[in-house]
């Protein structure tokens, strides 16, 4: 049965790769397998047939055969653990990538939401100001420690796997603030997962949707 996933039918940042769908689009081309798009509006993401697929009316969702996922974290592991290209053959190298996923959405990310939160969803608030360089400060000292762990390594473990994908995509979301130029070992290898024909293939997919003239 064909592959559904969901998407915006305009992304916020416009087609720039930043939107989640980008990350399940990536991990199916490095799977090489075929999927469908359903674009959703944002009002429609609110009403009961995608809350179904989506309790918390996000996007995106995956469906595959009877199977309803949603969480990309959970949803590219899925992806990873039944096809080739995203998980290494030990099992222990295995262990690791999927460590390195829950550490991009659990660790890294969440301070770039806060900041994107206080920069643009909360940026005329009296407070706002005052905030953004602690959030700042708080994305810059995770950025720090991921710098120093990854140092000149090409790749988290060895050869590329759903660690990285999850990774860079993360981090690509704080390009937007300029922060991510301010570690030149992070931003080349956000650089390098960018340059990989499946990351390509993706963001084409996404940013063609953009493209489309609104119906």
């Amino acid at each position: 049965m064909t592959i559904t996933i969901t998407a915006f039918d305009r992304s916020p940042d416009g087609g720039r790769g930043l939107a989640r769908d980008t990350r399940v689009r990536w991990a199916l081309e490095e799977a090489g397998l075929p999927y469908d798009v359903r674009l959703v509006r944002h009002k429609a993401m609110k009403e009961p047939p995608h809350l179904a697929l989506n309790p918390f009316g996000q996007i995106p969702t995956y469906e595959e055969d009877g199977l309803a996922l949603f969480e990309t974290g959970a949803i590219i592991l899925h992806i990873a653990r039944h096809h080739p290209g995203l998980l290494p053959a030990d099992a222990d190298a295995q262990a690791r990538a999927v460590t390195w996923m829950f550490a991009a959405v659990n660790t890294l990310e969440p301070p770039i939401l806060d900041l994107f939160t206080a920069r643009i969803l909360e940026g005329d608030r009296p407070w706002a100001q005052a905030r953004i360089p602690l959030v700042m400060d708080r994305v810059r000292a995770r950025f720090r420690q991921f710098a120093d762990y990854l140092a000149d390594s090409e790749w988290l473990d060895g050869d590329f796997s759903a660690g990285d994908l999850m990774m860079v995509h993360v981090l690509l979301r704080a390009r937007p603030s300029g922060i991510l130029d301010e570690f030149p070992n992070l931003a080349a290898y956000v650089a390098r997962g960018e340059a990989r024909p499946a990351y390509q293939r993706a963001f084409a997919a996404q940013l063609a949707v953009n493209a489309l003239p609104r119906a």
